[in-house]
């Protein structure tokens, strides 16, 4: 197009063009409104949740669905401390997230004379849950800054990043040229490391391969790395649905005795872009994760490498490049394989350790899975969302997200699943939100209808936060604090013009997903665990 003369507000849109974003989630004010000057005439569609703790979920489930990153643009003040809770879930899940925020201008930084949504330091704030943050005081560095923005987000471990622009830049004229994509430029593992890896790959008789939230996109390599080497495939949550159906997947937690057991009884583990967390590792925090005989660690992040149990062969390199090296160089299992059984007896295992009440609520997954094929479930964190994290094999990769791993935000899945059918807007979403996870952001079920998401609520109403009331149970302690009234959910979906149903009996929730995945917009089905016959045991 050659050199044109934009606004900073009419070039950050061009460049956001030009790095292939299609959406933005945020909320205008006064402090953005330059901004979005640009916006009404370039092809990325704005979206607007109820809040901006909702724009930045709704960021995090269009980039995990898609892979790209999701972009919030948010005012200065209490439009980013709003976004702060999603900023920091994206943080620990390893969610590529772009947050655009306003900040008060130039000349009016760290005075303190009170302007409106003043902080005394924005950025300072934002810099402990960002990759990177940067303040634009020279609007001509804008596609200098925002370059390395998207370099960030696509060649390391990927988090949030933060971009604030103050509201005199904002107005600025800068020149603009020809406008490309950044470019990612990811570790990769030094020949040496590799041929270390195929050697350990020959010798091993039990091998297991531990599967991460960054290692989905290279869901079919890593089969393949698996059939070659006859190891069983025991996916984390972030990871659920790569290898639906497979002989070799495990689509159990490692916090599991049956799983650990596999694990101890394997002489050669590869950990594939898993940060080996407490929320996946370790749920119940006995410390009873095993030592492994010969860990083998892949990680984008050379942080995460030196963090968490200590690896024989810690490799620094995408899992994709990895793969792209060690395949060729392998070659298939000879007749003695048993992967398959191996992975079949740990399933089983797992199956026997299930509760009657947590064997139910899995049914009730299944029942999703089984009648929208390729659907997607986004999670908050409730009852039958903890029973899957445990065992539950989704139906495709990116088809199982929630919030009850990493950061744990209440409130993450209805805007997240929001996101989600923005950046797959074909595909049915299912929410299923408990009652007072619901509660948190029961307004973006008005969101939800205005872009036309097509997301099913499925609510699953316990009369309060079941899973601490029974918790604290256990531990002797008398309940205080978790019966919160709930409102008659289909009232609310009636009052935002949503069809709903509360089921008598949890066999009908097939024929109500498959006539409400068929509308163009969002709806609602309760469940009510001890209303609802055969919710739960």
């Amino acid at each position: 197009m050659g050199v044109v003369t934009k606004t900073v507000g009419e070039a950050l849109i061009d460049i956001l063009e030009a790095n292939g974003v299609e959406a933005v989630f945020g909320i205008p004010g006064v402090h953005t409104v330059e901004l979005y000057r640009g916006l009404a005439a370039s092809e990325i569609r704005h979206i607007t949740p109820r809040h901006e703790q909702g724009a930045g979920f709704m960021a995090d489930g269009y980039a995990r669905v898609t892979g790209k990153p999701g972009v919030a643009l948010v005012i200065t003040g209490p439009g980013l401390t709003n976004t702060i809770t999603a900023m920091a879930q994206a943080y620990q899940d390893s969610v590529p997230m772009l947050v655009i925020s306003g900040v008060n201008a130039r000349a009016s930084l760290g005075h303190g004379r009170g302007k409106l949504h003043e902080l005394p330091d924005q950025r300072a704030m934002m810099a402990p849950l960002a990759l990177m943050t940067h303040t634009l005081l020279e609007p001509s560095d804008l596609p200098a800054v925002m370059e390395r923005a998207f370099a960030i987000l696509q060649s390391r471990r990927p988090g949030p990043v933060h971009i604030e622009i103050p509201t005199d830049v904002m107005v600025e004229k800068i020149a603009v040229g020809d406008l490309r994509p950044s470019k990612a430029c990811g570790p990769r593992a030094a020949q040496a490391q590799v041929l270390e890896l195929v050697e350990k790959c020959r010798k091993a008789q039990r091998p297991a391969v531990l599967c991460g939230g960054g290692s989905v996109a290279a869901a079919d390599k890593i089969r393949l790395l698996a059939e070659r080497i006859d190891a069983p495939l025991i996916t984390t949550v972030n990871a659920r649905g790569m290898f639906a159906g497979h002989p070799l997947s495990v689509p159990a937690s490692p916090s599991l005795a049956a799983v650990r057991d596999l694990l101890a009884a394997s002489d050669l583990v590869i950990a594939l872009g898993t940060q080996m967390g407490q929320t996946d590792y370790d749920m119940y925090a006995d410390g009873g994760f095993p030592e492994l005989a010969d860990l083998v660690r892949v990680d984008i992040d050379a942080d995460q490498l030196a963090r968490g149990p200590e690896a024989a062969l810690p490799v620094l390199s995408s899992v994709d490049q990895l793969l792209d090296d060690l395949l060729p160089l392998l070659e298939g299992p000879g007749t003695e394989a048993d992967g398959a059984a191996r992975a079949k007896a740990c399933r089983e295992a797992v199956s026997t350790w299930l509760s009657p009440k947590m064997q139910a609520e899995i049914g009730v997954l299944e029942t999703i899975r089984e009648t929208l094929p390729g659907c997607i479930i986004v999670g908050d964190s409730t009852q039958a969302i903890y029973s899957g994290n445990l065992s539950f094999e989704a139906g495709r990769p990116h088809g199982w997200f929630n919030a009850a791993t990493g950061f744990g935000a209440l409130g993450y899945g209805p805007p997240a699943a929001i996101g989600a059918s923005i950046g797959e807007p074909e595909t049915p979403v299912i929410c299923l939100v408990g009652d007072g996870g619901l509660q948190f952001s029961l307004a973006e079920i008005g969101s939800a209808r205005d872009c036309g998401a097509r997301v099913i609520f499925l609510v699953w109403n316990n009369d309060g936060y079941g899973e601490i009331r029974t918790y604290m149970l256990d531990c002797g302690i008398e309940p205080e604090g978790v019966t919160p009234s709930a409102p008659d959910f289909g009232k609310i979906a009636d009052a935002y013009g949503l069809p709903s149903v509360r089921l008598d009996d949890v066999s009908e929730l097939g024929a109500a997903l498959k006539r409400f995945s068929d509308l163009p917009g969002p709806s609602l089905i309760e469940i009510h665990e001890t209303g609802t016959r055969g919710a739960t045991a």
